[in-house]
């Protein structure tokens, strides 16, 4: 069993020398040599220093843990049967899975409604989120579910205004709630809009809530990529200064004149931006939420990540206590921007642990008689399997899924299928299913018939992410049918089991020879 990768990663751009004859406990080559110019994370850290605790080249990636826990979403199986119908009329022309019933509803009052249990949680002021926004908002739009606005994006917004250390306009944050907004349907899905400590000092929520139309709000401890706030890289010198003097943490000092000389010779490429810590109060954050609700926030949701059993408990509780409407818990492995990169991988609670103890303190508070807040989690889905499963392990509190570097890649892909449209460029694996969106895309029929003429302006990149979540419904409604389970509700922990005795003794989830026992002898009892 592999539990992590220590000196050598595509996402930090470095490399052992003898690939195949590895140090286990140092992950140093067997044999250093001196004459190696350095090509393991040691050596490339004896010349660039920190650049090299970052995944690379930033702004252009994704990056994600490479760390193999012991447990995993893949030692549960899913189990089926050939009886019955939950949710249907048990009748075989009526139990097809394209009955099977995705829709959720959430909120105090079910206001906010999707079309498939999935939001996409904070993709902030990183570039790739920015370079990539277009096709996210409008895909999320036109397909029925929430996305989530990260943090920072109205302090790294280079225009904004700011007054009195509030913000009152920001051109970014405008955009980008616009742009989903002009394409929402039918009410399904909504934008959140999530705040860290910056943001919280800054008055974002207040400002896109009284200025935007903003009406669901998310409060961010963290996430499941690292224990530390918000980073980014900055690659120009007058931003940097610009963030010094908005209140941010830039390394190094992008004022100190030795570090101006050095930048212009050169020396290194890029400042860090770095977010303060939170220090979560259940007392305070009552307040705050209580504050949010008077400045007309109509939803409130709380995001935590991997932190210690304690921390989750306490974000429980806050979410129950203050009455949230949902709350995420992103678990470790996962991330979307700009994390260190041995902390994304050996820091944090893994994804079936947390995810079990989340199910347990939601059962205490539930036996207490306490208000439950809808339920999310998130770190490394990816496919409908894992979204059954997850949504299994925690039934039936779990009502959504995060997920946010598959919807991002899917955005990716379909853009650059549009640049190279454009370019008339296709490789061949593209090409061969057409030269025109209209003939690659699997969905363009349906969406040229939803959005006639309106269909030329949505862009490639919300194609491919409308059309990767439409075999997410698909998958999972099949997944549904199979497991007799015809909407959301009707999804219970006995519709997975464990496939170890491990992933059984850590999530409660009976191991499959354990599974039926009792039905089955009644069975097999020999009555005549």
């Amino acid at each position: 069993m592999k539990y992590g990768n220590l000196n050598a990663s595509a996402a930090t751009l470095t490399k052992n020398r003898t690939e195949d004859s590895i140090v286990p406990i140092s992950g140093m080559c067997a044999t250093c040599v001196d004459g190696c110019i350095g090509m393991c994370e040691i050596g490339k850290s004896a010349y660039r220093g920190p650049e090299v605790i970052y995944p690379q080249p930033f702004g252009l990636i994704t990056s994600a843990s490479e760390k193999e826990y012991p447990v995993d979403l893949s030692h549960f199986t899913i189990l089926g049967s050939c009886r019955g119908a939950h949710g249907i009329e048990e009748d075989s022309e009526k139990a097809l899975f394209e009955n099977v019933n995705l829709e959720q509803t959430l909120g105090h009052d079910n206001g906010i409604k999707v079309k498939i249990p999935i939001v996409v949680p904070g993709l902030g002021s990183t570039n790739i989120a920015k370079n990539n926004w277009e096709g996210l908002a409008i895909g999320a739009a036109i397909s029925g579910i929430l996305l989530t606005i990260g943090e920072n994006v109205c302090g790294m917004d280079p225009e904004s205004t700011i007054k009195d250390g509030r913000v009152v306009h920001s051109p970014q944050l405008e955009k980008r709630i616009r742009l989903f907004q002009q394409w929402q349907q039918d009410g399904y899905g909504g934008i959140v809009l999530q705040a860290n400590v910056e943001d919280t000092k800054l008055g974002v929520h207040e400002y896109a809530i009284e200025k935007l139309g903003i009406e669901i709000v998310e409060i961010k401890w963290g996430q499941g990529a690292k224990d530390i706030g918000g980073e980014v890289k900055i690659k120009d010198l007058k931003r940097a200064q610009m963030l010094k003097q908005r209140g941010y943490v830039v390394l190094p000092d992008p004022h100190d004149p030795n570090v101006i000389d050095a930048f212009n010779k050169h020396v290194f490429h890029e400042f860090e931006r770095h977010s303060r810590l939170g220090m979560v109060e259940i007392e305070s954050f009552i307040e705050r939420v209580e504050k949010l609700r008077s400045s007309g926030a109509k939803y409130i949701f709380l995001k935590t990540g991997a932190y210690r059993p304690s921390d989750l408990a306490i974000a429980v509780k806050c979410a129950s206590e203050a009455k949230i409407d949902m709350l995420t818990v992103d678990a470790a492995g996962g991330g979307t921007g700009m994390s260190p990169w041995r902390m994304m991988n050996e820091w944090g609670v893994p994804p079936v642990e947390l995810w079990s103890l989340y199910y347990k303190y939601l059962v205490k508070l539930a036996d207490y008689g306490k208000y439950i807040p809808a339920a999310a989690i998130a770190s490394g889905i990816s496919m409908e399997d894992q979204m059954f499963k997850g949504l299994a392990l925690g039934a039936p509190y779990f009502k959504m899924i995060g997920m946010a570097r598959a919807p991002l890649a899917a955005a990716m892909v379909g853009k650059n299928i549009g640049l190279c449209i454009e370019k008339d460029d296709l490789p061949v694996y593209v090409s061969r299913f057409g030269r025109r969106k209209d003939e690659i895309f699997e969905t363009s029929p349906e969406l040229q018939t939803r959005f006639g003429a309106k269909f030329d302006e949505i862009p490639t990149g919300a194609i491919g992410l409308y059309t990767y979540l439409k075999r997410l419904h698909q998958g999972l409604r099949q997944i549904m049918c199979g497991s007799r389970k015809f909407s959301l509700s009707n999804i219970d922990r006995n519709d997975i089991a464990a496939l170890t005795r491990e992933a059984s003794n850590i999530s409660h989830i009976p191991y499959i020879m354990d599974c039926d026992k009792e039905e089955a002898e009644k069975i097999l009892e020999y009555k005549i």
